[in-house]
């Protein structure tokens, strides 16, 4: 399976996405790739935000090997799920399908946490580190529910 995390310029929530969902398909020892992308080019080959560097060092997570990229109408070929951090990005992300098969593969990722609210991860950019810190718990939590799920549906297998 592989799976792509997207916000806006991908040097904060969907790094942190990454890089945690990564821990858990160690954790869980799924066979999973995971990559991330922001819908704008505004940071695009840069390193993540120095804060969430520290955020998911702290958690026992480099992501200093991640660079910012942007989204490509492909990533819908590559990818069997895209999650995305927020409604604005859900919606950048749905205006680039062309198909309902490439639809069904788009959801907020706090969806899998909270089904159906829509509700965002916000944007810690222009917060403080509380703000990164709360970014980490909500991917941590979400992340930990999808990992499950993929566990679960390879011991069914």
């Amino acid at each position: 399976m592989k799976i792509l995390m997207v916000c806006l310029g991908n040097i904060c929530r969907s790094p942190l996405a990454e890089g945690i969902m990564k821990a858990k398909s160690k954790k869980y020892n799924i066979d999973i790739s995971v990559d991330s992308a922001g819908t704008a080019a505004y940071h695009v080959d840069e390193m993540p935000d120095p804060r969430s560097i520290e955020v998911a060092r702290k958690n026992g997570i480099d992501i200093t090997d991640q660079r910012a990229r942007k989204f490509k109408t492909e990533d819908f070929h590559h990818f069997d799920r895209i999650y995305a951090m927020d409604e604005s990005n859900y919606y950048d992300l749905a205006a680039q399908t062309q198909t309902d098969h490439e639809k069904e593969k788009l959801d907020m990722i706090l969806n899998v946490t909270h089904p159906g609210q829509n509700k965002p991860v916000p944007d810690p950019y222009y917060g403080g580190k509380d703000g990164f810190d709360n970014v980490f718990a909500m991917l941590d939590n979400a992340c930990e529910k999808i990992a499950q799920e993929i566990a679960d549906l390879h011991q069914a297998k």
